[in-house]
């Protein structure tokens, strides 16, 4: 067996007892036979990771600095390995894959760094009236087992956004990648095994999240879960969690505003590309569009222009731009989505057909507040465009939404940016671009059903640590 088909357990690969045959979403090719975690497999993860706390915990900030640099190394060492496995497991273009991968080494050397930052500050104690003669400080220690859940979409960024910050901060962890990607989980694994990382600090375990989550979540020596997937799943691991830390990302369907542009078609160039990367499954992807009445009839034509032109077909093509959705059952439930908004009076001014398993990019104008690709997460190629009168209106509209992750907003006018940065109801605010913006030591997280918590690499790492006061009396 190779590692495809075993878990990483206790610093070894393990075989299961049971399997599941992994198909591309593209082609469905037969990939691999990925293993089903039993129970007793979890249970011994978490004791393994458990085990381990002591010894990440007597690492030196040099240690954990150089651990995650060897692994950022790995990574440019099997870069186009990894774009390939990305290609076959997710259908993501060959081009999106290649920067995902360049990103992913980017976050681990962000972690390298933030492993040398953590530190406390001193405490003024005698600043209060019983503080003479005493002498305070902070230090930040690592919480101990981390449970990372990790979505299909960056299965290789979305992990190092984890188990970079973890490691940095001194924990240990027990991945979960998502069942459709288990190969770059992985693959993640060996990287960390050839780069040191000590025995037992990680683990792998493949198979269904309803059958393995509870047993991460409800576990008391797991003293943080980290989760990027759905709103149903998000909530029921907060309520089951008890008093473990809970940091969640959880979707949005992502407004931008285009109001006042110098340059029209570079704003279309980014909207069609917020909209339509990787076929739309981006968190922070471009959903819906409001374009100022005066605008309104130029961008549109424009994007549709543009759209035209984007390359649909095989991952594996290097001029592929939208290709499979992640399973047939997302394609179908895009599809019913379209199909309802053009029955309840909408128009598809682009788009709006199933092509296999691919869903062409899509363009709806006229759509109702309530319709589900306008209030839903589509996390597909699907985006609606609205005209409004006034910036207010624009507003109201992006804050008409149960998300709020990021949005954009377009515009010359300072006093209009202004208001968008304190009046949009969103984790990010985005200033002449579009919300797919992200960097990766940036904080990135949202409001409302988009989750709690903040990632972004040194954001992560002060999540994954406790503060510890220290007192003296002199």
């Amino acid at each position: 067996m190779n590692e495809g088909e075993m878990l990483y357990i206790d610093g070894d690969w393990e075989a299961g007892e049971r399997y599941e045959t992994l198909y591309s979403p593209y082609d469905q090719e037969e990939l691999a036979r990925i293993p089903l975690a039993t129970k007793a497999q979890v249970k011994r993860a978490i004791d393994s990771a458990h085990h381990a706390t002591r010894t990440m915990k007597s690492l030196s900030a040099f240690e954990r600095a150089e651990l995650l640099s060897n692994v950022a190394a790995g990574f440019e060492k099997y870069d186009e390995q990894c774009a390939q496995i990305l290609v076959k497991e997710n259908a993501k273009p060959i081009k999106a894959a290649r920067g995902e991968i360049k990103r992913t080494i980017e976050t681990y050397r962000f972690a390298a760094e933030e492993a040398k930052r953590i530190h406390g500050e001193m405490v003024p104690l005698d600043a209060a009236e019983g503080g003479k003669s005493r002498l305070g400080y902070t230090k930040h220690e690592p919480l101990g087992v981390i449970a990372a859940i990790t979505p299909f979409n960056f299965p290789f960024n979305l992990t190092a956004h984890k188990l970079g910050p973890a490691f940095a901060a001194g924990n240990t962890v027990v991945l979960k990648p998502a069942s459709q990607t288990p190969l770059s989980g992985l693959m993640t694994a060996r990287i960390f095994e050839e780069a040191g990382l000590p025995k037992g600090a990680l683990q792998v375990i493949t198979g269904k999240g309803s059958e393995l989550g509870d047993l991460l979540v409800k576990d008391d020596r797991v003293r943080m879960v980290t989760f990027t997937g759905s709103v149903s799943v998000g909530k029921a691991i907060r309520e089951k969690a008890g008093l473990k830390k809970v940091t969640l990302e959880l979707g949005s369907n992502s407004g931008v505003i285009v109001d006042t542009v110098e340059d029209l078609d570079a704003v279309v160039e980014r909207c069609v590309e917020g909209a339509f990367t990787y076929a739309g499954q981006v968190c922070i992807s471009v959903q819906r569009i409001f374009v100022q009445d005066r605008l309104y009839h130029t961008f549109l034509d424009r994007l549709v222009e543009k759209t035209e032109s984007l390359q649909i077909g095989d991952p594996a093509h290097e001029n592929t731009d939208v290709s499979a959705l992640i399973s047939p059952g997302e394609s179908e439930r895009l599809q019913a989505w379209v199909n309802e908004a053009h029955e309840q009076g909408a128009t598809i001014a682009f788009g709006g057909n199933k092509r296999g398993a691919v869903i062409e990019p899509t363009i709806i104008t006229n759509a109702d507040r309530t319709l589900s690709v306008n209030a839903d997460e589509a996390f597909g190629p699907v985006v609606t465009v609205t005209p409004y009168e006034t910036f207010d209106q624009a507003i109201a509209g992006v804050n008409d939404s149960a998300y709020g992750l990021q949005a954009g907003v377009f515009t010359t006018e300072i006093a209009k940016a202004f208001k968008a940065a304190d009046e949009l109801e969103v984790g990010g605010v985005i200033i002449n671009d579009i919300p797919t913006f992200r960097v990766d030591n940036m904080p990135y997280g949202g409001v409302k059903n988009s989750g709690i918590g903040k990632e972004g690499v040194k954001y992560s790492t002060e999540e994954m640590s406790e503060i510890k006061f220290v007192s003296f009396k002199l």
